[in-house]
Order: structure tokens, then C-alpha cells, then sequence
């Protein structure tokens, strides 16, 4: 049996002093954050908002600049044995802490994806590493319970350590290394029309992408897979939602190559789901109308299959 891992051997990552909750009314420094900050809906108006719905507002935005504390935790392993090849897997959870977390999705990972990661990372940020020590790989007995059960241990205080160096977590490295090959499975699934299999794959990296990103531009590829995936399996009512989930980030960061598709994809499930969407569609001629509207000229679905070839 190996080793489980007790409560208290979880450590909680410091990485930044939380925000302490927002005043009832904005300061002036934040009331000018939020005046920059763009709306999420066509036709916000501040002035047409009571001061409940402002206050609510504030929060969503401020929302955007908290620090996320993670825990990463390594609860199993298990040895796979192919014909001509052994090895071990790790089994990795990424737990957002602070409340109950009820989304704790997990990856696979060998020894050999955490060397790569600590080689690409020292790529950049050599000397800023110098502290962090990458777990060794024995010589012997790499299939004991024992050794396994250590590894566990080790791997998980790495992604810690990793975690706690701001310059690293950000980095597209870090990040990859807990997506890119689920993305890359979930985009290969969708291309060969396996549409079930490639939403739930898809669904587990955007957990994983919530928790880790602190970018909202890196959702938006895999919301429109999502939305493909859905409208494909006919379920429009979701797809529709993950559309307009996505819409407001692609209106604020002007993600054009994304935004005419997106509101083509919204418009066309508006009409099937009988909602207006006359805004949307008036949205959608002033994107094709402007100087940009060549950038928006192919499908959503055109647009996500290029991803990962």
C-alpha cells in the first residue's frame, strides 16, 4: 500500500497577500480602475445600474486582480508497463484553496514531463532557480512502493516551490505543463469528430485553466471548442451560454480574430434557441463593416480545428 498523503502535508502556497474585500462604493483609485475597466454587455450603462447593482459590479471586476492560492497534491501513482518501456505515472490535483473546492480535476504525468518542465524553465529563469531543487531519479528500486510513495512527496513540494516564485507561475511553461497535453488530446478528438469524448477533455483544462491562468485571453480558445463541441452534440442552450461567457473578454482584450466568429456562432444559436438578438447581430455587422472584418471572415469551428495542428 503506498503512503497517503495526511491534511497537513498539503502545503498552501502564500504567492501573494489576498485582497481584502471591496468597500461598499468603490475609492477614487478604484472608482477610476472601474471606470476603464470595460463592460462585459453591449448596452451597460453605469448610469441605468441602482447602487446594489454597482456595488455587485465592482466586485466582479475587482474579482479579476485577486490573488488565486493554490495547493498541489500528488495523492496516487501507478506504474504502467508497456512491451517495451516501464514507468511510473503521477497523478496530480490542482486544488484552489481558501473555500471548498469542488472541482478538483486531475492530470498524469511521468518523471520525465517534470524534467522537461524544470529544463524549459531554467531556459529563462536560470538564476532565479538556483534555490529550486529538481527530485533526482534513483538508480535503483524506482518501483518500490517505498521510493514510489517518496516521489509522490518530493514532486508535490516542487510544484510548490515552482508555484511560490511568481515569474515561474505566470510563464507559459508552467502553465503547458498542465494543459498542453489534454488540449492536444480534446483538439485531436474534436478534429475526428468525437465530439463527447473532446467536451469532457476540454472541460477538465478549463478547470485547470481558471485555477492556474491569471490571463482570461488564454480561455477563449478553449471556450469556442467548447461551444463547438455543444452546438455539435445539439445541445444549444449550453453552447449558447458558453458563447456569451466568452463574448466579454473577447469585446475588452479585442480578440479579433475570435469576435466575428464568436458572434456569428451566437447570433445563428439565438435563432435556433427563438431569443433576440438584435444586438448581437447588430454587434456582428459593425465587426464585418470594419476595417478588421477580414480577420472574421471564417467559422468558429474553422477557427478551433487550426488549433494544435
Amino acid at each position: 500500500m503506498e503512503e497517503e498523503l495526511a491534511p497537513h502535508d498539503t502545503e498552501t502556497v502564500n504567492a501573494e497577500e489576498t485582497v481584502s474585500s471591496p468597500p461598499e462604493l468603490p475609492s477614487p483609485q478604484e472608482d477610476t480602475l472601474y471606470n476603464n475597466a470595460e463592460e462585459a454587455d453591449v448596452g451597460f450603462s453605469a448610469s441605468c445600474l441602482t447602487t446594489a447593482e454597482l456595488q455587485q459590479h465592482w466586485r466582479a471586476v475587482k474579482q479579476e486582480f485577486r490573488s488565486v492560492k493554490l495547493l498541489f497534491d500528488i495523492p496516487d501513482a501507478r506504474i504502467r508497463e508497456l512491451t517495451m518501456s516501464k514507468y511510473v505515472v503521477y497523478q496530480i490535483v490542482v486544488i484552489r484553496s481558501g473555500s471548498y473546492d469542488c472541482e478538483r480535476v486531475a492530470i498524469e504525468r511521468r518523471y520525465s514531463d517534470f524534467l522537461h518542465l524544470h529544463q524549459e524553465l531554467l531556459l529563462d529563469f536560470c538564476e532565479e532557480m538556483e534555490d529550486i531543487v529538481m527530485p533526482r531519479k534513483k538508480m535503483t528500486g524506482n518501483f518500490s512502493e517505498e521510493n514510489i510513495a517518496e516521489r509522490r512527496v518530493a514532486l508535490r513540494d516542487y510544484l510548490t516551490q515552482l508555484y511560490s516564485l511568481r515569474f515561474v507561475r505566470k510563464s507559459q511553461a508552467f502553465q503547458a505543463f498542465f494543459t498542453h497535453q489534454e488540449l492536444k488530446d480534446a483538439y485531436n478528438l474534436l478534429r475526428g469528430g468525437r465530439f463527447s469524448r473532446a467536451l469532457e477533455g476540454l472541460q477538465k483544462v478549463l478547470v485547470l485553466q481558471e485555477k492556474l491562468s491569471h490571463n482570461p485571453t488564454l480561455l477563449i480558445p478553449t471556450l469556442c471548442a467548447i461551444l463547438v463541441c455543444q452546438r455539435d452534440l445539439e445541445d444549444f442552450d449550453a453552447a449558447f451560454q458558453t458563447g456569451r461567457r466568452a463574448l466579454p473578454t473577447v469585446r475588452r482584450y479585442e480578440l479579433r480574430q475570435y469576435q466575428g466568429p464568436l458572434l456569428e456562432a451566437l447570433v445563428d444559436l439565438g435563432y435556433s434557441l427563438e431569443l433576440p438578438v438584435a444586438q448581437l447581430q447588430d454587434e456582428l455587422t459593425r465587426v464585418r463593416d470594419s476595417p478588421y472584418g477580414q480577420v472574421s471572415q471564417v467559422s468558429l469551428k474553422e477557427l478551433v480545428v487550426q488549433e494544435f495542428v
